[in-house]
């Protein structure tokens, strides 16, 4: 089975810069799929970050549009999530999840779009 591991978080002030990398094991990104980033703040709904579909078409949310930047290397079945110019707004827990068989869509950002989850990293904006 599909399993996804996330890396990358931590703490930061703001205006400051965080990395995360999502690993895929069990499959390697070929044929159609989306893979996306959402994070879940204390007492708030998940709500979609960003995607990726496998013609590298790229959709963001409108509050971090021109801050962060998806990107995903499927020779090493990774993606990556740059976080730039952070803000306290962007302290949650961020999971990275993926659909196999479909390019992202207008859905991109429902939850129930994605059949594979990772167990999520914390990032802390102070």
């Amino acid at each position: 089975d599909v399993q996804l591991v996330e890396s990358g978080g931590g703490s930061v002030q703001a205006g400051g810069s965080l990395s995360l990398s999502c690993v895929a094991s069990g499959y390697t990104f070929y044929g159609r799929y989306c893979l996306g980033w959402s994070r879940q703040a204390a007492g708030k709904e998940r709500e979609g970050v960003t995607a990726i579909s496998n013609d590298g078409t790229t959709i963001y949310a409108d509050s971090v549009k021109g801050r962060f930047s998806i990107s995903e290397d499927n020779t090493k079945a990774t993606m990556y999530l740059l976080m730039n110019s952070l803000k306290p707004d962007d302290t949650a827990m961020y999971y990275c999840a993926a659909t196999l068989g479909f390019s992202c869509s207008g859905s991109w950002s429902a939850a129930s779009v994605y059949k594979y989850w990772g167990q999520g990293t914390q990032v802390t904006v102070s």
